[in-house]
């Protein structure tokens, strides 16, 4: 069988016999490392493991076949003796004894695919890469990581909360915690509604991993404070069809007018918008008016951006809104009374004034919007009242 055959060649250091094995332009994929594209990626990091690793060894230990996939779990030794370095690492005349296991794909009597678990956290330990577990230098190496994770808690100043029942707003951005992400249930887990600045991502993560975990994110809009953490959530992306082209685009900034905002902020406000962006998205799928999501239905609110929309829940009369309206100074950030948009950050100023219209004959209990709020009370009179203003 080739698996066993090419498995033998790995024991026998025979490079040559080893990419005979494969079939052109297959991928054997060190998990949570790097893609070999074969043959000559095989050929690369096998001739650098073995002039690192000179007196090399490789024992299978037990193989599982199941159809066209063969299992086998392995032990290999070795001196980290040279000449060669690998991965960029010096020889140390170190040693390592590591288990693993490779999940091969045969076809045709050729490899066509291989998921190789190397453990290689053990490996750096041995190597004296990574601090022995238990160790005064582990103690002082988690110390410095829990500092620094200390420290970008606090510049994310990111805070979760309960907005109604089965929603949360996770409030980030500096200063003041002003830019705001849902995370609604979903599916066992969540998903997030908006994804606020690209340095709240990991408080979002750590706030639906204590709900289950997270889905997908469904952006209101894709202007940079509200995709900012998207791409660092590696999740399905949902948007309204009108916004897909923005979200896998620049955000929306190209309608962006910032000579609208008096000086300093005219100037300044660019590099700040850069600064909240993780760049553009993969959209997965697209949303339209009345479709349902989570428990919601989608509102089309067009305006601050073609495709911005709000998720409205009938039941409890509570909306989801983005940048339908704002409840906050485009210049300073302060807080204010519920306005249309600024009009530099505007798709169309007058559409926007519609769409709040449209928000407020829905009359709703509570209305979040992106941005802090939220608004509460006589929702639809002071809707209808700020976008007449």
């Amino acid at each position: 069988m080739v698996a066993l055959r090419y498995m033998k060649a790995v024991a026998d250091r025979d490079i040559d016999a080893m990419a005979a094995c494969w079939a052109p332009g297959a991928t054997d994929t060190i998990v949570g490392d790097q893609d070999l594209v074969a043959p000559e990626g095989v050929r690369s990091y096998f001739g650098e493991l073995f002039g690192a690793f000179p007196d090399f060894t490789f024992e299978v230990r037990s193989t599982l076949t199941e159809g066209n996939r063969c299992a086998v779990l392995w032990r290999a030794t070795g001196t980290f003796a040279g000449p060669g370095s690998f991965q960029g690492l010096d020889p140390n005349g170190a040693r390592i004894d590591v288990e693993g296991c490779d999940v091969l794909e045969v076809q045709d009597g050729r490899l066509h695919g291989n998921r190789a678990h190397i453990p290689q956290l053990t490996i750096a330990r041995q190597i004296g890469l990574v601090p022995p577990r238990g160790s005064a230098a582990e103690r002082g190496l988690n110390a410095v990581f829990n500092q620094r994770t200390r420290a970008t808690r606090a510049f994310a100043g990111a805070a979760e909360e309960r907005v109604a029942e089965g929603v949360w707003v996770v409030r980030g951005g500096v200063p003041s915690r002003w830019v705001n992400a849902y995370l609604i249930e979903d599916d066992g887990g969540v998903l997030a509604f908006d994804a606020g600045v690209r340095s709240m991502a990991p408080a979002i993560a750590a706030a639906a991993g204590r709900h289950g975990g997270l889905r997908r994110v469904v952006l209101g809009s894709a202007h940079p404070d509200h995709r900012g953490g998207a791409p660092a959530l590696r999740v399905p992306v949902l948007c309204h069809a009108d916004e897909r082209p923005d979200a896998e685009g620049d955000g929306g900034q190209h309608y962006f007018d910032y000579a609208q905002l008096p000086f300093p902020a005219s100037k300044l406000t660019p590099t700040f918008m850069r600064s909240f962006d993780g760049g553009p998205v993969h959209v997965e799928d697209t949303l339209s008016e009345g479709d349902e999501v989570a428990g919601f239905r989608v509102v089309h609110l067009p305006g601050h951006a073609p495709g911005l929309i709000a998720l409205w829940r009938e039941s409890d009369r509570l909306a989801l809104c983005n940048d339908c309206f704002a409840m906050f100074d485009a210049t300073t950030l302060a807080p204010r009374p519920p306005a249309v948009p600024h009009p530099a950050f505007n798709w169309s100023t007058e559409a926007a004034r519609a769409s709040m219209r449209k928000l407020a004959e829905l009359s709703p209990a509570a209305a979040w919007p992106g941005h802090r709020g939220p608004l509460t009370g006589d929702v639809g009179t002071v809707l209808a009242e700020a976008a007449g203003r």
